[in-house]
C-alpha cells in the first residue's frame, strides 16, 4: 500500500551494482577477520584495530588538519608501548615454542635411534648366550 506512494515521492532507487559490490566487500572483510582470528587470536584482532585507529588519526591529522593535543599524543604513546610489548611477548612465546619443538624432535629422534640400537643388539646377545 505504501510502496507505490514511496516510489512516487522518494528519490531513492536501488543500484544493484553498488549493492552487489558493497555486499562483496562486506563478505571479504568478514572472511579476512575469520581467517585472522583462526590463525592468531581475538587479541591480535584487537591490536590490529588499534593500529587501524592510529592510521585513521594520522590521516585526519595530516590530510584533514585535525588538531592533536599533548594529551592525545600521550595516549597514542601509551597505546604504542602496549602494542610493542604485546608484539614482543608474542615473539618471545613463538621463539620458546620453536625451541621446545626442536628439543622434542631431537628427543624423539634420539629415542628412535636407541630403540634401533637395542633392537639390533638383542638378537646378537641371544645367539651368544645360546
Amino acid at each position: 500500500m505504501e510502496l507505490p506512494l514511496l516510489r512516487e515521492t522518494s528519490s531513492f532507487h536501488l543500484d544493484f551494482f553498488i549493492f552487489g559490490t558493497n555486499s562483496l566487500c562486506a563478505f571479504a572483510l568478514n572472511l579476512a577477520v575469520f581467517l585472522l582470528v583462526g590463525k592468531t587470536s581475538a587479541l591480535t584482532m584487537n591490536v590490529a584495530g588499534v593500529v587501524k585507529d592510529w592510521l585513521l588519526i594520522a590521516f585526519s591529522w595530516s590530510v584533514i588538519k585535525d588538531t592533536v593535543t599533548p594529551i592525545n599524543l600521550l595516549g597514542y604513546g601509551i597505546a604504542f608501548m602496549g602494542v610493542a610489548y604485546y608484539n614482543h611477548a608474542k615473539l618471545q612465546a613463538l621463539k620458546a615454542k620453536e625451541t621446545q619443538k626442536k628439543v622434542t624432535q631431537a628427543d624423539e629422534e634420539t629415542g628412535r635411534l636407541l630403540e634401533e640400537r637395542q633392537g639390533n643388539e638383542a638378537p646378537g646377545r641371544s645367539e651368544a648366550q645360546g
